[in-house]
């Protein structure tokens, strides 16, 4: 039970939520979260770790970032079931909709020089 309870309240948070959406489309590094989720980027960090430890986000060194993206490995037997039913959730929110517009014009080498 203890597992359970664990992915359900990683996925409970609002900027979680959009994170996992986010990441549905691409990988993405904090930097580019933080832009798309207008939270700083500790914050950001705070919430990738959450779900990391849930077995919904995994992550990989490229170059310089840190790419993160949705678990590909069975870490529990709840996640993998978490992920492909939030799949088919909130695709027609305007949040949801609104955020998906913004990853598709950010520019990582730009927002990462600040």
């Amino acid at each position: 039970m203890r597992e359970l309870i664990k992915v359900l309240k990683a996925a409970s948070d609002k900027n979680r939520m959009r994170i996992l959406k986010m990441l549905e489309k691409k990988k993405m590094c904090v930097c580019e979260l933080s832009a798309v989720l207008g939270i700083k980027q500790p914050s950001v960090s705070k919430h990738l770790s959450i779900l990391k430890e849930a077995g919904l986000i995994q992550d990989e060194r490229n170059g310089q970032w840190i790419d993160y993206f949705r678990c590909r490995e069975k870490i529990n037997k709840y996640a993998p079931v978490l992920q492909a039913t939030i799949k088919g959730w909130l695709n027609d929110d305007p949040i949801v909709k609104s955020d998906q517009k913004k990853i598709a014009t950010l520019c990582r080498e730009e927002l990462c020089k600040k």
